[in-house]
């Protein structure tokens, strides 16, 4: 189960993340294990929108 399918919707948990906050956790999540698992890890830029997403994670 992802983090992102694991955030409950109710609105009184005050430590409830927010459907966006999960996603990028698991975004940094993913890059944190590869940057563990390899020696030089590269990202692809293309300067398309979705790169950017990628760049300002990763930082």
């Amino acid at each position: 189960m992802s983090t992102a399918t694991a955030v409950t919707e109710e609105t009184d948990n005050p430590y409830a993340l927010s459907h966006l906050d999960a996603l990028e956790s698991e975004a940094v999540h993913v890059f944190r294990e590869v940057a563990g698992e390899f020696e030089r890890p590269v990202i692809l830029f293309s300067g398309g929108k979705d790169s950017i997403v990628m760049l300002h994670l990763a930082l």
